[in-house]
């Protein structure tokens, strides 16, 4: 049995990983059975047909990044005749578009990533690995009250087939999503993970599954060819290491987006000297806001897309004098990680965007809509570069600390990502939150002019926030808008303790306690 620390998104992602780990597996043994358990329990987050990364540090090793994410098919069908179309999700206090339909799919690296992982960091045969989820499937998940409430808010996607709305349709009342406490098993499901574990990745990467994929989307309206299954890579990746104070932060590298522009944000914050003591004074959120509109201002200024890590230096100059110089005042994604006392560590994101509307025939997997995520289509939608790993916003994160121990962390959220690690990072480094603390804090997120705070916010500090920014949105309650930074830590002492999200259904498990 190998101790070890788990934080993930449902009590049955974290089991599989700890079952795994009770059988000898080490921390990535138990992400590789997370992430496949997380699409049978977490079914509206994760799936086989999305993408995602995986930071790992093997024991003693240095950390890298494994990344699976989904990739721009190789040649663009005519828009005209594309299955492309908008659905609105409703988080409650406000509202978010995104588009679905099999013109919205990208070349899926899930599968190929969880072999690649399995190949050459685990210890255990794939199959054993995927033999939590395929039992979990078999058997059926109880609906909880978290992952009924992802179901509400994209239930326009859900009811977009009838054979996608039967996954998540109750037994007793077939018309309505099931509600919490009831079982719903998944045998086509259950069925798949058996197939994969016999036959690996190739069955979605050039054979029986790839083929009917391509021809559906030949018929109906998508972009992808059976060339672009074929050719998909898993690619390795040295993370993006960047000093915030005294400790060492290893980050998603280009060409995604999200660890670039976090460091960026870093990079601002830094200016400033932090107030230990501050959290919730309307000095530390109006500091966080301010980095965070800077970094936006700044991305926007320099047209970044793609790496930003070789802007202008007098342009990022200007940006850390206005940092400095400020005014003060006294979606789809689930995240898993890892960390073993042998000092494995693993962080996981892994995204299903919202889902395509689109189920692989006979497979019950949902297909992803990454290209009908605005937030990876910078320059409009049908505007992608072909052939080409998309820029993603998820930043599975690995901290070095300087007392000698390690933080594993990174969120889901889709363009709340960055500030929720943000947050996480601060709280840990500039404020000496313990790990529970700095991820229960409450958050707060700045985009398109509007300052997103959610509560508790003491009176006091609102109104002198309200003096300084002119569009605030106060949230009425915690919400899954603001992330799920489900997070572990491996103390230098090899001490461990774990921080689940409570927006996003978090949990811990100890393996070996």
């Amino acid at each position: 049995m190998t101790r070890a620390i788990i934080a993930a998104g449902h009590a049955e992602t974290a089991e599989a990983a700890a079952r795994v780990l009770r059988d000898g597996g080490n921390a990535f043994d138990g992400i590789v059975a997370a992430l496949a358990a997380a699409c049978v329990a977490e079914p509206v987050l994760a799936s086989l047909g999305g993408g995602g990364f995986l930071h790992a540090r093997p024991a003693g090793g240095e950390p890298v990044l494994y990344d699976f994410f989904t990739q721009t098919p190789r040649h663009k069908q005519p828009t005209q005749s594309l299955d492309f179309y908008p659905i609105i999700a409703d988080f409650g206090d406000t509202h978010q578009e995104f588009h679905i339909g099999l013109g919205a799919m990208a070349t899926p690296g899930a599968v190929a990533g969880l072999f690649e992982i399995q190949r050459t960091l685990c210890r255990l045969p794939a199959a054993d690995l995927l033999a939590p989820a395929q039992a979990m499937a078999r058997r059926g998940v109880v609906i909880n009250a978290f992952q009924h409430r992802i179901t509400r808010i994209v239930e326009p996607i859900l009811r977009a087939r009838p054979d996608i709305f039967a996954l998540h349709a109750s037994r007793s009342d077939p018309l309505q999503l099931a509600r919490p406490g009831e079982r719903i098993p998944q045998p086509e499901l259950a069925a798949a993970l058996g197939d994969l574990a016999e036959r690996g990745p190739e069955l979605l990467h050039g054979g029986a599954w790839g083929r009917r994929l391509v021809a559906d989307c030949a018929a109906h309206g998508g972009h992808l060819s059976e060339q672009d299954l074929r050719t998909y890579r898993v690619e390795r990746r040295k993370p993006l290491a960047a000093g915030y104070h005294d400790a060492t932060l290893y980050f998603n590298p280009p060409p995604s987006v999200g660890g670039p522009l976090l460091g960026l944000t870093l990079d601002l914050l830094a200016q400033r000297v932090p107030d230990r003591a501050g959290f919730g004074h309307a000095e530390h959120r109006h500091w966080l806001a301010s980095a965070m509109r800077l970094t936006q201002e700044l991305r926007a200024e320099a047209g970044i897309n793609g790496d930003p890590t070789g802007l202008d230096p007098a342009l990022l100059a200007r940006y850390r004098a206005a940092m400095r110089d400020h005014w003060t005042v006294s979606r789809g994604t689930t995240q898993i990680s890892i960390a073993d006392t042998h000092g494995n560590l693993a962080s996981l994101t892994l995204s299903n965007g919202e889902g395509a509307g689109y189920l692989l025939p006979g497979t019950g997997i949902m297909m992803n809509n990454m290209l009908g995520e605005e937030d990876l289509s910078p320059g409009g939608f049908h505007s992608w570069p072909e052939d080409s790993r998309i820029g993603s916003m998820m930043c599975p994160t690995l901290i070095a600390h300087a007392h000698g121990g390690w933080t594993v962390t990174g969120s889901s959220g889709s363009n709340r990502i960055r500030s929720a690690i943000l947050q996480v990072l601060t709280n840990l480094i500039d404020l000496d939150m313990p790990l529970a603390d700095a991820v229960d804090a409450p958050r707060i997120h700045y985009e398109n002019g509007i300052l997103n705070i959610e509560p508790p916010c003491d009176a006091a500090v609102m109104e002198v926030l309200r003096r300084n920014w002119p569009n605030i949105l106060a949230w009425s309650e915690r919400s899954v808008f603001f992330g799920g930074a489900h997070s572990v830590r491996l103390g230098a002492d090899g001490t461990l303790e774990g921080a689940g999200d409570g927006r996003r259904g978090g949990v811990v498990e100890r393996v070996g306690h």
